[in-house]
């Protein structure tokens, strides 16, 4: 185990610069910095997900989705790090499947919403796009692992699913977007 904080300030980023993993630093308005706040943002919105009343299954599923986007923050804070393998996207890509196969084929698309617990599913998705990209945009000027950029696409997926498998649980139906609505 690393060093505990005794003192959360340490006055060394008040120059716009912070400290990465392997003691480089970099500013904090850095392609990686950005990448690793977007990892951050998304870990707090499932957090956030994770206060809604779920299933003991979900609860694992997510609780252990934070612990992998952990790793994947140290990852991208170690340059040259590779923590995230097949293996963690095969889990999800075997949930997705599981979930999904108990819905509704799709005929239209779905807005944000339903209950409480899915809203807050599409919020931490749509995250999960944009952390895609930022880690994406990191990968064309720095070396990251690929295998982190495919797990945030699955994770996307997952999190739609979900989204979808929490309102079927609460009897609530998926908004659908009406595209007539308007002519």
């Amino acid at each position: 185990m690393g060093n505990r904080l005794s003192k959360i300030y340490t006055r060394t980023g008040d120059d716009g610069s912070t400290g990465l993993g392997d003691g480089s630093r970099t500013g904090k308005d850095s392609p990686r910095i950005e990448a690793m706040g977007t990892v951050d943002e998304l870990n707090c919105a499932i957090g956030v997900l994770l206060c809604n009343p779920l299933n003991e299954a979900l609860q694992s599923t997510l609780v252990t989705i934070q612990h992998t986007l952990f790793d994947m923050g140290g990852e991208l804070c170690i340059p040259g790090t590779t923590v995230i393998g097949k293996d963690r996207i095969e889990v999800l890509e075997q949930q997705l499947d599981a979930l999904n196969d108990d819905l509704p084929p799709l005929k239209e698309f779905i807005l944000p919403g339903g209950s409480g617990a899915a809203a807050a599913c599409h919020l931490a998705r749509a995250l999960c796009r944009r952390c895609e990209r930022r880690v994406h945009s990191l990968s064309k000027i720095e070396p990251v692992n690929r295998e982190s950029v495919k797990y945030l696409n699955r994770l996307s997926d997952l999190l739609f699913v979900i989204a979808r498998h929490v309102n079927k649980q609460a009897g609530i139906a998926d908004v659908l977007w009406q595209h007539e609505r308007n002519k």
